[in-house]
């Protein structure tokens, strides 16, 4: 008898901003995604645990913050004991196959996954670490500048489309393969590197926003006195605030990423005309997120490694029309719900019970409208621009950041949803900041935590620097050879 639990394409996109989609009220071209939405649950307020890739994304698949997997930045390794989703559907007897960019650093590079079908985009290796004990200003040579803004434009051939054009091709012929055997359901991770900066594009992408009124950063460049404090590190992080960016040049950048998320849509087109081909379509549950956002110049600011909403928030939506209703989820939800709400589908009954704990919480509720509580949403980030951990809670409509080096930031986000007005020092704010301080204590030790970043990084600038002498063994993934 043919296995009837739901299969799961999990569609991801690389530092996809939730707000410039239509159906969030984005002036992007992105027909096939708001096909999805219009038919599936949009999440309105999804947030990323970590604004950096390599955090994310193993925070999204553990349903762990990155910090308590020792995971602080993109150079860190992610240990091959730490349960994944992958490793929690193939114990339920699913099929897992990924394709495309995850990030993965260190020698395992399947982390649960049966097959991967490409390689990966970036290194490895322990090639992008922090290091605390060097002063904010001394730039890393990795570190990111302002080159995809100042060069954005079309571009008909880079690495990056090379590599999502393999992503696609492998992952069709993946679900016509799947539609072959049906011996048991499958969990098809498929991940592209695109809307990420650089912002170049082919032409036919770029000229479908010829003649268009593209909208301008909500929030213009800001004074650097107008600048938290984290903010003017990831400015002079960047290059920013040493470079003159005027609206023409912020105006080809946005452009640039609006065309890659077009181009993005098409490539999900792809993927469900196979679903819809091979007859898979109403039994495969429909998932699409990003890692995190992108600031794209509002405030003057760039990429991720923030707690702005285009930073830290992440679209989010569920498409199962054979399960789930068309509707729209206001709570704030967290990419670390994933895990236990897509364990929750494969058992088909009964609540998901870890043999470790998780940080996230099952939307299955959500999901088919049994309740509207859902706990608070938490994020972190202790990697380049800071020297300090520094936490988030969105609690209803406030949204609390904390550093121990910085200022306070407190934001109604239903009042000021652009940001500008920190209530953190106001009186009628005293108690809620109280509180929220003390769910960080709660969650986080962040003097200990302090000690633990920099006692990694210790570990792995040394470890980097003698594995740079002699003989190179490199951990990236290769097709066709098993990984460690």
């Amino acid at each position: 008898m043919a296995d009837r639990r739901p299969n799961v394409l999990f569609v991801m996109a690389d530092q996809l901003t939730a707000s410039t989609l239509p159906f969030h009220g984005g002036p992007v071209d992105a027909p096939h995604l708001e096909r999805l939405a219009a038919e599936g649950v949009v999440f309105d307020s999804a947030y990323c645990s970590f604004p950096l890739c390599a955090p994310s994304r193993a925070s999204l698949l553990t349903g762990r913050l990155a910090s308590a997997l020792g995971i602080y930045d993109s150079g860190a390794e992610f240990c091959a004991s730490f349960p994944t989703v992958a490793h929690h559907l193939r114990d339920r007897g699913y099929e897992t196959c990924l394709v495309g960019k995850m990030h993965f650093i260190g020698p395992d590079q399947l982390h649960g996954f049966e097959e991967r079908l490409t390689t990966d985009v970036y290194t490895s290796g322990l090639d992008w670490i922090p290091d605390w004990a060097l002063p904010l200003s001394e730039r890393l040579p990795w570190y990111h500048d302002m080159s995809s803004v100042l060069e954005a434009g079309p571009s008909e051939a880079t690495l990056q489309l090379d590599y999502d054009e393999e992503v696609a091709f492998r992952s069709v012929r993946k679900i016509y393969d799947l539609a072959r055997s049906r011996e048991r359901p499958f969990f098809l991770l498929v991940s592209f590197t695109h809307p990420h900066d650089p912002y170049e594009i082919p032409r036919r992408y770029w000229d479908r926003y010829e003649g268009h009124t593209l909208p301008p950063p909500a929030v213009p460049a800001l004074a650097p006195e107008q600048q938290d404090a984290h903010s003017l590190r990831v400015l002079e992080m960047c290059g920013a605030d040493s470079v003159e960016i005027g609206p023409e040049l912020v105006e080809r950048a946005r452009r640039g990423y609006y065309a890659s998320v077009s181009y993005v849509d098409d490539k999900v087109a792809e993927l469900l005309e196979a679903l819809e081909t091979t007859g898979l379509r109403d039994d495969t549950v429909v998932v699409v997120a990003s890692d995190h956002g992108d600031m794209l110049g509002e405030r003057g600011l760039w990429y991720k490694m923030t707690f702005f909403e285009d930073s830290v928030r992440a679209p989010l939506v569920v498409h199962a029309p054979q399960r789930f209703g068309p509707s729209r989820i206001v709570q704030s939800v967290s990419l670390l719900d994933l895990l236990p709400t897509l364990v929750e589908l494969a058992d088909g009954e009964g609540s998901f019970v870890p043999d470790e704990p998780v940080d996230g919480t099952s939307l299955l509720p959500l999901l088919e409208g049994r309740t509207e509580a859902h706990p608070a949403v938490v994020a972190e980030y202790h990697a380049e621009g800071t020297q300090a951990p520094c936490a988030m809670i969105r609690e209803g409509p406030l949204k609390y950041v904390h550093c121990p080096t910085d200022p306070d930031l407190l934001f109604d986000l239903d009042a000021d949803p652009l940001e500008l007005e920190n209530l953190a020092a106001s009186p009628e704010h005293a108690a809620d900041v109280q509180r929220l301080r003390r769910m960080v204590d709660e969650r986080w030790d962040l003097a200990a935590l302090a000690r633990d970043v920099v006692a990694s990084q210790r570990r792995r600038l040394f470890v980097s620097r003698a594995l740079a002498h002699g003989a190179q063994s490199p951990w990236d993934y290769q097709i066709g050879r098993a990984s460690c």
